[in-house]
């Protein structure tokens, strides 16, 4: 199982190997249809399936039973007599964060603390599991800071499996107060929501975005949380975030091959193609035209 990205029927799939036997799957779907997803997964492994956005449903015996799994929850399966594969229809606008590792790998990791995990007690080795649980706010902004990471491509394994360990510890935290928080500003979910919300915002208005105040204004929070939140869920500054959500989408319509560079430039908000061109090579080393050039060459 190497890494890959590639397109699934109207949505994209990404297939990390973060060490052996410990894989990191994004699946993500910004169609109007729902899209179906089918992975086969053997009995050796565990998987985790963290809903960041919408809606999925997990189908099982054939579509004879199956599972929603709704937003900011998550979905423990395990099934040590049979393989389980990843059989889901990803609906509209949706996306999702699995951790597929094997019983072996994951034993390693809790050795001395198997005894509070039930499914891995001596008794239940031989059970199948499934568990659905809430995710909490720390697991909703490290869901969200691997969907949005902005990082060098040659340590995005290295963040993937900070992030994934991140995950799977948060998840099986034991904490006496489930309500406390690293950060107290982000243990505000209402605050979260808010952020959430700059996000979308900024993302709809690409090509002419608000000011940073103006932002602040229309969500309701004051600049300073509106920076400090913004940083703590996306792991960047807004702007920066911006200009990375702008340059992959533009990388995107490239690749559609129906606009050409002035077309995809104006799209993303540059009036001038100079510094469309300048802001693309930035971003991805290369220029637009010479992007779309490797395009036809790869394909021919």
């Amino acid at each position: 199982m190497e890494n890959m990205e590639k397109n699934i029927a109207g949505g994209i799939f990404e297939k990390t190997k973060l060490e052996e036997g410990f894989y990191l799957l994004k699946f993500q779907n910004e169609q109007k249809q729902p899209v179906k997803v089918l992975r086969n997964i053997n009995s050796k492994f565990i998987q985790f399936h963290f809903s960041g956005k919408g809606e999925s449903r997990f189908f099982f015996n054939n579509g004879s039973y199956k599972i929603p799994l709704s937003e900011e929850n998550s979905l423990l399966l395990y099934n040590p007599k049979r393989d389980l594969p990843i059989d889901m229809e990803l609906q509209p606008n949706s996306w999702l964060i699995s951790i597929v590792i094997s019983i072996k790998k994951f034993h390693s990791l809790f050795s001395e603390e198997a005894g509070y995990i039930s499914f891995l007690q001596l008794e239940n080795r031989d059970k199948q599991y499934y568990k659905e649980v809430p995710l909490s706010p720390g697991m909703v902004i490290v869901l969200n800071q691997v969907a949005n990471y902005n990082i060098v491509p040659t340590i995005k394994n290295l963040y993937y499996k900070a992030k994934a360990y991140e995950l799977l510890s948060l998840y099986f935290n034991r904490s006496e107060d489930p309500d406390v928080e690293q950060c107290p500003f982000l243990s505000d979910e209402e605050n979260v929501l808010k952020i959430r919300k700059a996000k979308d915002i900024i993302i709809a208005n690409m090509a002419e975005p608000p000011s940073l105040q103006e932002l602040s204004n229309q969500i309701g929070l004051s600049l300073k949380k509106l920076k400090e939140g913004f940083k703590q869920i996306y792991g960047d500054s807004v702007y920066s975030f911006l200009f990375d959500y702008k340059m992959e989408y533009a990388r995107k319509l490239l690749d559609t091959g129906e606009y050409n560079v002035n077309e995809v430039g104006l799209k993303v908000g540059y009036s001038t193609s100079s510094h469309f061109i300048a802001a693309f090579k930035k971003k991805f080393g290369t220029t637009p035209k010479k992007y779309l050039m490797s395009l036809t060459s790869d394909s021919g």
